[in-house]
């Protein structure tokens, strides 16, 4: 992560103001954020935003997807070799996926709280992948 941006101010080509316009491109996800990257022209900020959250939407998918492939392996694994271990590696399942919940929640919520403020906040990878793709 970087050090936070000054605060910008001003309309984007959609009418809204900056902040406002860039907060919006994370409320759908990455609904939101097509729909923004495509129809803003001038601000980088929205632009920016809006392909991070792109970006963090296709993120969330992938560790779903895979974490629903292995999360389901393991636990058909270890309930053929008893049923304690398969109950228990349920209950460790359900406590990962609530951490890692919790971690994208807690990054789309810095991410709204950022743009709000008008910064450039950029996600770890993430954020650097959706600055090239706006500097374009």
């Amino acid at each position: 992560m970087q050090n936070p941006a000054p605060a910008l101010s001003g309309k984007s080509s959609t009418g809204l103001d900056e902040n406002i316009a860039a907060l919006l491109t994370y409320i759908l996800g990455w609904v939101s954020g097509l729909v923004f990257f495509l129809i803003e022209k001038d601000s980088k900020l929205v632009r920016f935003h809006a392909m991070q959250s792109i970006l963090l939407s296709v993120l969330v998918l992938i560790v779903c997807i895979v974490g629903w492939i292995v999360t389901g392996v393991l636990v058909l694994i270890l309930a053929q070799l008893a049923d304690v271990m398969g109950a228990l590696a349920g209950l460790v399942a359900t406590l990962i996926w609530l951490i890692i919940g919790a971690v994208f929640l807690i990054a789309v919520i810095m991410c709204l709280v950022k743009a709000y403020q008008g910064q450039f906040f950029k996600l770890p990878i993430i954020g650097n992948v959706a600055e090239k793709i706006v500097n374009k």
